[in-house]
């Protein structure tokens, strides 16, 4: 029995709950609750939308997300006796749906969850030049296991953890992150998808923050859609239960918080939403260690020792990659490039046995694939690769001397056109012709800062 309990009501929305949490990153934004060194919360979460995407065969949900919503964030908890320079070291003791699909809700989580991907216009993802429109599957979970309609043949045990973790940033922080943020964008504000994305006051969520404080505050947070120094979105699939994490402490009670629960996910999360997207619970405790950023050089970033909960798969057929475009240009030991031409040969053979594109990538995105900077050091090329389960199927997917395995049907998953999204549903750091986002951009950035009005055309693919 944990010692703390912190649930959430199905039947309203995250802003409406008796305890409300919060989807920005700010200093101000008061705990929810107090816990002491030793003790256990077992608290529940809301999938990064908030209900908004339906266990439905259409995509339209996807195509129409509300990007300046996410995360729900559960939390602040503040651990009594953190201090600035602290490390606070969490360890998760279980991570789970809120049910399985013998008992299905209407909230991804109570019984199955979802993976997407957003049209280039509205979000993006690792393969936007190449996929433009919206797409979707439903996993159903049974015994610990996903299976989907839209993705037939594949099925694989969850690996479940919370894509996003991290403390509280101090003021200092905080307005470092605006004004580098802010700098990047000013270069390109109207680019879609966004270089990154500003404050957006829209939607705040600040849990108990004073009303007289709301507006100010909410031109000052941070939204929680990157991963930074305090954690936050990391989106690393071995962070399940058994999982220790060491994150540095920034402000008194170091604020901690988690949300964006994934029942799976393949290294990268590459649709962008592309883990299985659930609510759910996590049950931690804490402890601290007294000046542990200083003496272990933990300043920057959080280091963790990671769980052993989930599949251990033993065959893997492995996808490799260089760093040079389609076009044949060489480019010097570009990771991320080398990383989406081996998810793209990836993708082209699991047609050979009648997945469409979108749906090898969909899968790319929930399953545990593994991914390698396998060279990055051999100029001009890197090397990276893809680790495919190949236990992941229900038929062979190795090459042989035999014909391929054919999956039988018209085999799709939910779509939606993004030629359907109004100009002003495309997402950009600064909308076209919103004044008062370019001037909180400007005000961030700081005098130094370089903007430069683009109208975006075509994709410039690679």
């Amino acid at each position: 029995m944990a010692d703390h309990a912190y649930t959430l009501d199905s039947t309203r929305p995250f802003d409406q709950q008796d305890v409300v949490g919060h989807n920005r990153w700010h200093p101000d934004i008061p705990p929810i609750m107090s816990i002491n060194p030793g003790e256990t919360v077992r608290a529940e979460s809301r999938e990064w939308f908030d209900g908004h995407v339906k266990n439905t065969d259409s995509a339209e949900d996807i195509l129409t997300v509300p990007f300046e919503k996410p995360h729900q964030l559960s939390g602040p908890f503040r651990i009594e006796g953190a201090k600035p320079g602290d490390l606070l070291v969490v360890d998760l003791i279980d991570v789970g749906p809120l049910s399985e699909s013998d008992n299905p809700g209407e909230l991804a989580g109570e019984g199955w969850g979802y993976t997407g991907i957003f049209a280039s216009k509205h979000g993006g993802g690792f393969l936007h030049e190449f996929m433009p429109d919206a797409y979707k599957a439903i996993w159903d979970f049974k015994d610990g296991v996903a299976t989907s309609r839209h993705i037939p043949g594949v099925s694989f045990a969850s690996k479940c953890h919370p894509g996003l973790m991290g403390t509280a940033p101090s003021p200092d922080m905080l307005a470092r992150w605006n004004k580098r943020e802010a700098s990047l964008i000013a270069t390109d504000p109207h680019r879609f998808p966004p270089l990154a994305v500003p404050p957006q006051p829209k939607s705040a969520t600040l849990g108990a923050v004073p009303e007289a404080d709301i507006s100010r505050i909410s031109r000052e947070a941070a939204v929680t859609v990157p991963p930074r120094e305090n954690g936050g979105n990391m989106d690393i699939k071995n962070l399940t239960a058994g999982s220790r994490i060491f994150f540095p402490v920034f402000v008194d009670g170091a604020n901690f918080s988690f949300g964006d629960l994934h029942f799976s996910q393949g290294d990268g999360e590459i649709t962008l939403c592309g883990a299985i997207e659930m609510g759910g619970y996590v049950e931690f405790s804490v402890d601290i260690i007294p000046d542990g950023m200083n003496t272990y050089k933990s300043t920057g970033a959080p280091i963790f020792v990671p769980g052993d909960q989930g599949p251990k798969y033993t065959d893997w057929l492995t996808f490799t990659g260089l760093s040079i475009t389609n076009e044949g240009e060489q480019r010097h030991l570009d990771a991320t490039l080398a990383y989406q031409n081996a998810v793209k040969h990836c993708i082209d053979y699991l047609t050979v046995f009648g997945y469409s594109k979108e749906q090898a990538f969909l899968i790319l995105g929930a399953a545990p694939i593994e991914a390698h900077f396998s060279a990055v050091v051999d100029y001009p090329n890197a090397c990276a690769t893809l680790y495919l389960p190949t236990e992941i199927f229900d038929f062979d997917v190795r090459p042989s001397t035999s014909s391929p395995y054919r999956l039988e049907g018209n085999l799709q998953a939910s779509f939606a056109s993004a030629s359907s999204l109004d100009n002003t549903e495309v997402v950009r750091a600064v909308p076209t012709g919103d004044n008062e986002r370019m001037a909180l951009v400007k005000q961030l950035a700081g005098s130094d800062a370089v903007l430069k009005g683009t109208a975006f055309g075509d994709w410039h693919r690679h």
